[in-house]
C-alpha cells in the first residue's frame, strides 16, 4: 500500500462524480470488463482535471486508470438508492483508502447509517459510528477488495452511477489546463434538470454539495472572530472622522483565504489520522498521544474550504458595518449633552441589531428559498469562492485564462488605476467636459455639471463614481434600465422644468444640493431655532425663516413617498397570490410540525421523490410558470439544502420576544422619551414593508430605504421630541435594513450549501461580538480623543455622518413634518405623490398581466424606478446610466 502524502491522496487527485446520461455508461449488469473500454471510447478530456496518476504509467486516461487498478482495484461503491436520477451531492474523502474502508464497511456490516440525502441528491451518507468501524478494519477491508472485485459498480436502480470526488486540492491540480465543455462526453454535465432557471446563478453557484467539507472548526470560528474584532473596531473608529475610510467585507472574503491556507500550513503534519466530518461537524476522534498534540489535532481539524470560507465572510458582513445605535449615542452624548450608561448603549445596540435577524429568520420561507429571489448581490461572493477554491478551468467564450489569474489581474490593475482619477487626475473621475468650454456659465453647470448640477453628459473614468448606488454587474440590466428610465422622467426633465419656472422658489437655491437653506439663500442655521435644552423656540422659528428644499431635494422627498405606496401596491398586486399560498402553507406546515427544510433518510424521507424533484423543470411550462412566479417551485439548491437539519422558527421567535423585552426596558426606562406604543408602532412598520423591501432587493438589488419616512411618521405622532425621533428611526429603519443584510447571507449559506444551524450561531457570534467590540470602541475614543464630534477635534475626528443625523432629528423631530407637509404649507403638494405611487402600479399590473412574459410592461418595478432616485441628492443624477451600460 502506498504511503499517503500529507492531503491522504493515494495517487488518485480527483475522481470526477458526474451522472452516466441513459445508456451510453456502462450498463447496469455490466462486469469490470465493460469499464475499461467505456472509458477508453468515450473519456477525451485533456490534463489532469479528471483522473491523474502521479506515478507516471502512461499518458491515457486508460492507461492511468488501470495503473492504478492494478494496485487498488476498487474505486468507489454501489449506494443504495443511486438510481433515482439523482445529482448534486459529492462526499468528499481524503483518500482512496477512506472510500476503500467505507464501501466494505458497509457492505460487511449490512447496514445503513445517517443518510445524506440519497433519496434526493444519489450519493447515500455513512453514520460516524460506521466510519469508526471502517477505520479499524483497515485490514480486513484489503482482505476482502479480491472477492468483491469490481462488483461494486453494479447499480442498483438505471444506469447512471455517480463516481466520487476524491480530493479538490487546488494545489495540486494544472488550473490552466483548460476543459472544453462542448469536448467534454456527457455524464460530465453539471447541470441536473432542476438546476436554478435563472442563467446568473447557473453561473455562479455550483449544483454540486459536499456534505462531508468541513465546517464547523477552530480555524473558521477564530477567523471569524478576528474579523469580526478587527472589522467592526476599525469601522466604527473611522466613522466620526472626516474623511472617513471604510473596510469591506470584501477585503476579508480576500484576506481571509491565504490565512486559512496558512492555519493548514503551520498545523497539519503528514502522519495526521483523516478527519471524518458529517454534515459539517467533526466526528469524535479517538485518543491521539499526549495532550499537546491532542490539541494540535484539534485545532488543525478538517481543511480550509469554501465553506469554513463562506462562513467567515458572513460573519464579516453582518459585523463590518458600524451600528447606526452608535450614531444615537453620539449624538445623546455630544449634541444633547446626555449621560448615558454602558448598560443602556449595549442594550440599544443589541436590540436593535438582532431585531432584525429576527425578521430575516422568520421570512425565510418569502425571501430566502424561493428560487426567484435570487439576491444577485451574493453571487459576487459565491463566484469568488470558486475562483479560490476550484481549480477547474473551463473554456467560456474562448477564454481559457484560469479565474484565479483573471482575478488578480483585474484586482491589481484596479488598485494601480485607481490612484489616476483618485489622485492623479481627479478631472476623469468628474468629466463634466461641456462644462470646461464656458466654465463661467451658471445655465450649462446647472444642465452638464457633475457635482453641483444635473449631469445630463454622463462620463466618467472613475469606478467608485459609477458604482455610487451599487456596482452596476451585481444589478440586472432590467432594473438598471427601471433606473435609467425615472432619472431621465424626473430629474432630466421635470426637475429643469420646475427650476426655469421657479416652482416652490426652487430659482433661488441651486437645483442640486443635500444642505437646506433659509430665505436668504444661505444653509439653514439650525441652531437659531433651539433654546440651550435643545427645545423647538417657536418665535425664534418664527422671526428667523422657514425652511426651503432645493428642487431635487424636494422631488427626491416626492419619489419617496411615491415608491413607498407603491412598493405596496405592486407587491400585493403581482405577488400577493404568492405571498398567501406561502403563507397557508406555513401554518400548515407548523400546525402539522413540519419543516421546508429537514434531513432525510436512506429512502427519501419526507424530502420526497427525487425522481420528482428532478422533473421539476423538464417540462417548459413548468420552467416559465417558475419564472412567473418568483416565489414558486423548487430547484436544486432547496433540494441539497433538505440533508442539513434547519434552525426551528423557535429560534428565531424566541429571539425576537428576547430583544422586543430589552427594546422595550430600554425606551421605558431610559430618557429616550419614546413611548412603549411608539416602539411597538416602528417595529409594526418594519413588519408590514419587511417582505415587500426585500422581493424587490431579491430580485433587483436596490434597495428602497426607510429612513424618511421613519423620521416623518415619529415626527407627525410624536413632535418636539428629536432623541425619540432618532431611536424610532433606530427601531424602524435600521432593524430593516439589517434584516435584509442578514435575508442576503441567509441566501448565500442557501447558495454555499452551509447547515442552518451553523449559520444561526455564526450570524449570532459576529454580530454579539461586534456590538460589544464597538461600544467598547466608542467608549474609548469618548474619553481618549479631546474635543471629540466638534470643529477643533484632532485628525479630523467631527463627527460628520452623527451631525447630519443629528441635524435630521431636529428638523424632523423639533420643527416636525407639519411644517413641510401640513394644511397650507409650502410643499403640501408632494403629498399627491402618496396617491400616483399607490395606482400606477395597478395600471401597469393590468396591461402587463395580459402581455407576453417578454412584455416591456412586465419589466417596468415602480419600487425601483421610485425608489433609487431617493439616492437624489447627493449622488450624482448620471451615474445611473452609466450603470446600464454594464
Amino acid at each position: 500500500m502506498p504511503k499517503p502524502n500529507q492531503q491522504g491522496d493515494f495517487g488518485l487527485q480527483r475522481l470526477v462524480h458526474k451522472s452516466f446520461i441513459d445508456s451510453e455508461g456502462p450498463k447496469q449488469d455490466s462486469g469490470a470488463s465493460d469499464l475499461p473500454r467505456y472509458f477508453e471510447g468515450n473519456l477525451s478530456v485533456e490534463g489532469d482535471d479528471i483522473i491523474s496518476e502521479r506515478r507516471g504509467v502512461g499518458s491515457g486516461i486508460f492507461q492511468r486508470i488501470s495503473s492504478f487498478m492494478a494496485g487498488n482495484p476498487l474505486l468507489a461503491r454501489s449506494f443504495p438508492t443511486q438510481g433515482q436520477a439523482s445529482y448534486g451531492l459529492v462526499p468528499s474523502y481524503n483518500s482512496i483508502d477512506e472510500v476503500l474502508q467505507t464501501s466494505a464497511a458497509d457492505q460487511g456490516n449490512g447496514k445503513k447509517g445517517k443518510s445524506s440525502g440519497v433519496g434526493s441528491s444519489g450519493i447515500a451518507g455513512i453514520s460516524r459510528s460506521e466510519r469508526h468501524r471502517a477505520g479499524e478494519r483497515k485490514g480486513q477491508n484489503e482482505q476482502s477488495l479480491n472477492s468483491q472485485g469490481m462488483n461494486l459498480f453494479k447499480r442498483e436502480g438505471r444506469p447512471d452511477a455517480h463516481l466520487m470526488k476524491v480530493s479538490n486540492d487546488e494545489s495540486e491540480t494544472h488550473e490552466d489546463e483548460a476543459i472544453n465543455i462542448d469536448d467534454a462526453p456527457k455524464w460530465v454535465d453539471e447541470d441536473p434538470p432542476d438546476n436554478s432557471p435563472f442563467s446568473q446563478v447557473r453561473a455562479s453557484v455550483s449544483a454540486i454539495d459536499d456534505t462531508s467539507l468541513s465546517i464547523s472548526t477552530p480555524r473558521m470560528w477564530t477567523l471569524t472572530l478576528i474579523c469580526a474584532l478587527f472589522g467592526s473596531s476599525s469601522n466604527l473608529f473611522f466613522s466620526l472622522r472626516y474623511p472617513s475610510v471604510f473596510i469591506s467585507p470584501v477585503i476579508a472574503l480576500v484576506i481571509v483565504h491565504p490565512l486559512g491556507r496558512a492555519w493548514d500550513k503551520l498545523l497539519k503534519y503528514e502522519d495526521d489520522p483523516v478527519d471524518a466530518f458529517d454534515y459539517g461537524i467533526r466526528e469524535e476522534p479517538k485518543d491521539h498521544g499526549s495532550r499537546k498534540r491532542r490539541l494540535r489535532l484539534w485545532l488543525a481539524q478538517g481543511k480550509w474550504n469554501e465553506k469554513e470560507h463562506a462562513c467567515v465572510y458572513i460573519g464579516s458582513n453582518v459585523s463590518f458595518g458600524f451600528a447606526f445605535a452608535t450614531d444615537v449615542i453620539v449624538e445623546q452624548t455630544k449634541f444633547y449633552h446626555q449621560e448615558l450608561s454602558i448598560m443602556y448603549q449595549i442594550l440599544l445596540t443589541i436590540s436593535s441589531q438582532i431585531l432584525g435577524y429576527a425578521f430575516a429568520g422568520m421570512t425565510r420561507r418569502y425571501l430566502v428559498r424561493p428560487p426567484g429571489m435570487i439576491w444577485p448581490g451574493t453571487l459576487m461572493s459565491t463566484a469568488m469562492f470558486t475562483t479560490m477554491h476550484k481549480s477547474e478551468n473551463k473554456i467560456a467564450n474562448g477564454w481559457t485564462i484560469s479565474r484565479w489569474k483573471f482575478f488578480l489581474f483585474v484586482w491589481f490593475g484596479a488598485c494601480a488605476w485607481y490612484f489616476v482619477p483618485g489622485l492623479l487626475m481627479p478631472s476623469l473621475s468628474y468629466f463634466n467636459v461641456l462644462t470646461w468650454f464656458s466654465p463661467n456659465n451658471v445655465v450649462v453647470a446647472n444642465l452638464f455639471g457633475v457635482v453641483s448640477g444635473l449631469g445630463l453628459f454622463p462620463m466618467t473614468f472613475d469606478w467608485a463614481q459609477i458604482a455610487y448606488i451599487g456596482s452596476p454587474l451585481l444589478t440586472p440590466w432590467w432594473a438598471a434600465a427601471n433606473v435609467v428610465g425615472g432619472l431621465v422622467i424626473v430629474m432630466w426633465v421635470v426637475a429643469p422644468i420646475m427650476y426655469y419656472n421657479n416652482v416652490l422658489y426652487s430659482a433661488f437655491m441651486p437645483i442640486l444640493s443635500s444642505a437646506v437653506f433659509d430665505d436668504t439663500g444661505k444653509p439653514y442655521d439650525v441652531s437659531k431655532i433651539l433654546t440651550k435644552n435643545f427645545h423647538f423656540d417657536r418665535k425664534a422659528y418664527e422671526n428667523y425663516s422657514k425652511v426651503y428644499l432645493p428642487i431635487t431635494y424636494a422631488l427626491s422627498y416626492g419619489v419617496q413617498f411615491a415608491g413607498l405606496s407603491a412598493l405596496i401596491t405592486h407587491t400585493a398586486v403581482w405577488h400577493g397570490r404568492d405571498i398567501w399560498q406561502q403563507t397557508v402553507k406555513s401554518f400548515s406546515e407548523y400546525k402539522n410540525h413540519e419543516s421546508e427544510y429537514h434531513a432525510i433518510n436512506d429512502e427519501g424521507g419526507r424530502g420526497g421523490s427525487n425522481a420528482e424533484n428532478s422533473r421539476s423543470f423538464n417540462s417548459p411550462s413548468i420552467a416559465h410558470s417558475m419564472l412567473s412566479s418568483l416565489m414558486g417551485g423548487k430547484d436544486v439548491h432547496n433540494r441539497l439544502m433538505k440533508h442539513y437539519d434547519d434552525a426551528p422558527l423557535s429560534w428565531y421567535l424566541a429571539t425576537f420576544v428576547a430583544m422586543l423585552a430589552i427594546a422595550i426596558f430600554v425606551v421605558e426606562y431610559y430618557p429616550v422619551y419614546l413611548p412603549w406604543y411608539g416602539l411597538i408602532l416602528a417595529l409594526a412598520i418594519t413588519a408590514l414593508l419587511f417582505i415587500p423591501i426585500g422581493i424587490v432587493m431579491a430580485i433587483t438589488n436596490q434597495q428602497s430605504s426607510l429612513y424618511l419616512i421613519c423620521q416623518l411618521i415619529c415626527g407627525a405622532i410624536f413632535p418636539g421630541r428629536p432623541v425619540a425621533n432618532m431611536v424610532f428611526v433606530t427601531y424602524c429603519y435600521i432593524t430593516s435594513t439589517q434584516g435584509l443584510k442578514f435575508s442576503s447571507d441567509l441566501k448565500l449559506g442557501h447558495y454555499m450549501k452551509i447547515p442552518p444551524k451553523i449559520l444561526f450561531k455564526v450570524q449570532m457570534m459576529a454580530t454579539l461580538v461586534a456590538s460589544f467590540t464597538q461600544i467598547g470602541v466608542l467608549n474609548w475614543m469618548f474619553t481618549h480623543i479631546p474635543s471629540l464630534c466638534t470643529p477643533e477635534a484632532i485628525n479630523g475626528f467631527i463627527c460628520p455622518i452623527a451631525r447630519v443625523h443629528f441635524n435630521g432629528s431636529i428638523l424632523w423631530g423639533v420643527v416636525g413634518p407639519q411644517r413641510f407637509f401640513g394644511a397650507g404649507a409650502l410643499y403640501r403638494p408632494l403629498v399627491w405623490a402618496f396617491l400616483i405611487g399607490a395606482l400606477a402600479p395597478i395600471f401597469i399590473w393590468l396591461v402587463g398581466r395580459r402581455s407576453g412574459a417578454d412584455s416591456l410592461w412586465r419589466k417596468i418595478n415602480l419600487p425601483v424606478v421610485f425608489g433609487s432616485l431617493s439616492f437624489i441628492p447627493p449622488a450624482v443624477s448620471s451615474l445611473p446610466l452609466l450603470a446600464l451600460k454594464f
